[in-house]
């Protein structure tokens, strides 16, 4: 898969850092991934969250923090649409954002 945009993820680990390791695991197993269906996601991530329109939800660090990200399978990509704590996570509209 490829992944729009580490610069996102690099940003947030640099305000905090707890979460780095996990984030960078998270960016080197999607980008070498060749998911085709929301199920092998979660083959993978057991807990992660498939919300519909596209979205897919990582809990990163033991659900400390939250990842969005939107795929399409057919073109094997991956957007980062969304990181934050939990409480930034539970003020933003998850399917649209």
């Amino acid at each position: 898969m490829r992944v729009i945009a580490k610069k996102i993820l690099r940003e947030f680990w640099e305000k905090h850092s707890d979460c780095e390791q996990q984030l960078k695991a998270w960016f080197q197993e999607a980008s070498k991934a060749e998911w085709t269906t929301p199920n092998e996601i979660k083959t993978e991530y057991p807990s992660a969250s498939i919300i519909g329109n596209d979205r897919i939800v990582f809990n990163i660090k033991g659900n400390s923090y939250r990842l969005i990200v939107k795929l399409n399978f057919d073109y094997q990509m991956v957007w980062i649409r969304f990181i934050g704590t939990h409480a930034e996570y539970d003020k933003v509209n998850a399917k649209n954002i």
